[in-house]
């Protein structure tokens, strides 16, 4: 990138649309041939990193030529139609940023083919902030026009948080007993009380990172799909049980993740999953809490919320969504 590109580039970033081609990953295929919604919201992730690469700033070069991480720090996602494997999604970028934003904002589409039409199968609203590295030394200055959503940490463009409340956290996360735990945590007792919730704490390892130290989007996409694979063992209708009992398979129509400040390599996380709401027997919303201990003071790092409903198998290819009986409902009830 040089000093006479850097105007054309931004511009396109700013004005341009992007289209690109992307299918679904064979990990993200658990149940039948549907796609989980994690990996659907890989999709939306790798559109807007595309839409960063088409207009000449890709992740690699902002890192290598400015020091800059690019993170997607706010995600919502509505899943309007199944993707399953094999499908062809049409992912459609758009940027929504409006001067004076803190953030750079982002519309992505996937449409689908399905009887011959196109279909509106995914919308997603993203969010992306520039993180200097703190670690190697001081590299370019970034294109001017970039410079408004540099932060000096994730989540700084936020409302100051009110101030933390001081814990004692236990040490039960190192190796020789397991990697985390559910219970008898000071901690999570004092964030579950008096909640209809689960709590999870949890060491973050290296594969949930980027840019060398932080939790990244992707992480904390992991994160939600397994503290809900944990919350429904923990109240008796895991997911291999209602498949075996009944071939029901949790659905998610929407959820959304937003960053709230910087969770780092090996700390201790903590996770607080809360059921929010039942509406008439058919769907559920829940609210996921990570937090981490920072010199005694308990720090907000991530928060969010997922949909979710049930669905019968009816085939190999086919499902269709199901009212929740009354065991479900005394579950997700508490």
């Amino acid at each position: 990138m040089t000093a006479d590109t850097e105007p054309v580039l931004t511009k396109s970033l700013f004005a341009n649309t992007t289209h690109v081609a992307l299918r679904p990953r064979y990990e993200g295929s658990n149940i039948c041939t549907w796609i989980g919604f994690k990996h659907v919201n890989y999709l939306v992730e790798e559109a807007v990193l595309e839409h960063f690469r088409s207009a000449g700033l890709g992740a690699r070069g902002l890192f290598e030529a400015y020091g800059l991480g690019l993170d997607i720090v706010d995600l919502d996602t509505r899943i309007l139609h199944a993707l399953h494997l094999d499908d062809l999604a049409d992912a459609e970028v758009v940027s929504v940023t409006k001067p004076g934003d803190p953030v750079l904002g982002f519309r992505v589409t996937l449409s689908l083919e399905r009887a011959g039409q196109p279909t509106k199968a995914v919308v997603a609203k993203v969010k992306v902030s520039l993180r200097p590295t703190d670690y190697l030394p001081a590299a370019g200055e970034p294109p001017a026009e970039l410079a408004g959503f540099v932060v000096p940490e994730l989540g700084a463009h936020l409302p100051a948080a009110r101030p933390a409340a001081t814990v004692e956290p236990a040490d039960n996360t190192a190796l020789q007993q397991g990697r985390g735990t559910t219970g008898g945590d000071p901690v999570l007792e004092r964030l579950t009380a008096g909640e209809n919730a689960f709590g999870w704490k949890w060491r973050i390892p290296y594969p949930y990172c980027h840019f060398t130290e932080r939790l990244q989007m992707s992480g904390y996409l992991r994160q939600m799909e397994e503290v809900v694979d944990l919350f429904l063992a923990d109240r008796g209708i895991s997911i291999r049980e209602l498949l075996a009992d009944r071939r029901w398979i949790p659905v998610v129509p929407h959820s959304n993740i937003q960053i709230l400040g910087e969770a780092l390599m090996e700390e201790d996380l903590y996770t607080i999953y809360t059921v929010e709401g039942i509406f008439k027997d058919f769907t559920y919303t829940s609210r996921m809490d990570c937090y981490v201990v920072r010199d005694g003071r308990l720090v907000q790092t991530a928060t969010g919320r997922i949909t979710h409903g049930y669905a019968l198998i009816e085939s190999r290819s086919d499902w269709r969504l199901v009212n929740f009986d009354e065991r479900v409902v005394r579950a997700l009830g508490g």
